[in-house]
């Protein structure tokens, strides 16, 4: 089965399985359990809420400031997708974050560079790969060599290593020519096959959860799928009366289409991967961590630390500025510190509370 969230049904099609709203794990029991070792992130989903009236002032003043970024690195990664596959384009956008920046590539693909475009939104977890069910769902229509897969960033490059090796694993076992690189707009990591920058800026789709992404949950990966099952994730449609995620497309869309297509500056991924290994090794020591897993560059890991895992401390360049005033207000309302690091090279940075040490 698959469903377009809360998308036109031409925009995108989820290969994931709906599951019945479950029984959600607290944040804190979620995060004992995921550091200790006794459960995958995956297999655990914390209750999602809807959200508040400030933070939602927030999140239209971030597509005021920054939706026209946004819309001309969508229409950029879309022609340097369209000059790459000359013949047919399957996007496959990694689910969630990366459905919203699909959504609007794909349609950019159609309206505005004439390519016609199917576009699928597929479970990638960290340790478990990609939802190999969904792999061949797409591979029994499509060629294997029109797969372009799209997410929003990079953090620390840990998602688009996944991507590498989990494809090269289907690859060798199946014989088949996937393209393994992602597409991004933001490459922090410079680790993507292709980015629209290297930038940490706000993307403002990044800045909410469900209501931005078709009002589909974090993917999840436990007992409830069967073998033959596409992951799982929980279609929130109590949450269809305040969905952001149709009319946010349909403006960067309308936004972008505005645009006149203009080359773009080169971006410097091997400077981008260097400062990021540098910024985590430096990190690990300055903070005393151990896990590399808690330690979010930018502001897109920056915000899912806040708004989903329990966090120890936000690091931001620069309080005052507004890339990061969705943060600061995140972090007065779960009271958690803030410490300004004028010589951070992203502008934020959220480190997660060891449950180990607690």
């Amino acid at each position: 089965m698959t469903f377009s969230g809360s998308y036109r049904p031409g925009d995108v099609e989820f290969l994931l399985t709906p599951l019945p709203l479950q029984d959600f794990t607290d944040i804190p029991e979620k995060e004992r359990l995921i550091q200790s070792g006794q459960r995958h992130y995956s297999e655990m989903l914390s209750p999602e809420s809807l959200p508040s009236p400030r933070y939602l002032d927030v999140f239209r003043t971030a597509c005021a400031i920054n939706g026209a970024r946004m819309a001309h690195d969508c229409l950029h990664l879309a022609s340097l997708i369209a000059a790459r596959r000359p013949d047919e384009i399957t996007l496959v956008s990694l689910a969630r974050a990366g459905t919203p920046v699909g959504v609007v590539v794909s349609r950019l693909l159609n309206e505005v560079l004439g390519r016609s475009c199917n576009h699928y939104s597929v479970s990638i977890i960290r340790d478990r790969g990609i939802d190999r069910n969904a792999l061949k769902h797409i591979l029994a229509r499509h060629s294997a060599e029109s797969i372009v897969f799209v997410d929003g960033w990079t953090g620390k490059g840990v998602i688009a290593r996944e991507l590498a090796s989990t494809i090269n694993d289907y690859n060798l076992e199946h014989g088949s020519a996937i393209d393994d690189g992602l597409y991004v707009l933001s490459d922090l990591a410079g680790v993507a096959a292709c980015a629209a920058s290297c930038d940490d800026y706000l993307i403002p789709s990044s800045i909410l959860n469900a209501t931005v992404s078709g009002l589909v949950s974090r993917s999840i990966l436990n007992d409830a799928i069967g073998p033959d099952d596409f992951h799982g994730c929980v279609y929130y449609d109590q949450f269809l009366p305040h969905d952001q995620s149709q009319d946010f497309a349909d403006q960067l869309v309308q936004q972008a289409s505005g645009m006149a297509l203009a080359t773009a500056a080169p971006i410097d991924k091997e400077a981008a991967g260097r400062v990021s290994r540098e910024f985590i090794a430096n990190a690990l020591i300055k903070y005393g961590i151990l896990d590399v897993n808690l330690v979010k560059p930018g502001i897109g890991e920056a915000t899912r630390v806040l708004l989903r895992r329990t966090p120890r401390l936000l690091v931001v360049r620069d309080c005052d500025a507004p890339e990061v005033a969705h943060l600061i207000l995140l972090a007065e309302e779960k009271g958690v510190p803030v410490q300004v690091d004028a010589a951070l090279p992203y502008f934020a940075v959220s480190l997660i509370r060891s449950a180990i040490d607690a």
